[in-house]
């Protein structure tokens, strides 16, 4: 008579899910940050020009031959203020609905999650867009040393007055800007998150 040997193996628990759900494990999900940045820097170079086309910016961003300081108008902080709180609400809400579902956590946790993703998506599309200003502030410096231009900054050091206090205003006006369109940004990015996650 023969004998029939078992084996007996560990088993090893699979759970099969959807494949947007990820472990609760990894809080930030890098990709749909990055992603959520871009799309802000991309909204933002196209507000930029299209308010300069209406005549909203003092800045015109393909020349280096732009308005003085003290021509900064109402009308261009306006354009300045919508322009990026556009974008932050955009690459926020990017990265709220593009970063993969969790798992586990609970609510509030995901909320807190999906706000911090946007604000990162923000902070990044800032951090880029202020790094390439001064790129090309340091590439209008250069413009700036022909005779021409030095005579043009001559004449401009007359009304040095009124430049500074326009430089102040813009100043002010950014700094405001950039702190609503961070709290924008995370805003956007719980809403992009509650549409992900609503059935």
């Amino acid at each position: 008579m023969a004998r029939t040997g078992v084996a007996v193996t560990e088993m090893e628990e699979v759970v099969v899910g959807g494949g947007s759900a990820s472990a609760a494990g990894k809080a930030t999900d890098w990709g749909s940050i990055v992603g959520g940045a871009l799309g802000a820097i991309a909204v933002s170079i196209i507000l930029f020009t299209a308010g300069s086309g209406f005549g909203f910016s003092t800045v015109e961003p393909w020349s280096f031959a732009n308005r003085a300081p003290e021509t900064f108008a109402v009308g261009a902080a306006i354009w300045l203020v919508v322009m990026q709180w556009l974008s932050a609400a955009l690459g926020g809400y990017l990265a709220g609905r593009l970063r993969a579902k969790w798992i586990g956590p609970r609510p509030d946790e995901v909320l807190f999650r999906d706000t911090a993703h946007g604000f990162l998506a923000w902070a990044l599309a800032t951090v880029i867009v202020a790094a390439l200003f001064s790129l090309g502030t340091l590439g209008a410096s250069a413009a700036v040393a022909t005779g021409e231009a030095a005579a043009a900054a001559q004449a401009a050091t007359a009304s040095s007055a009124e430049a500074q206090e326009a430089a102040a205003n813009f100043s002010i006006i950014t700094s405001i800007s950039l702190l609503v369109g961070g709290f924008i940004g995370s805003a956007a990015g719980g809403l992009g998150g509650y549409h992900r996650d609503e059935p």
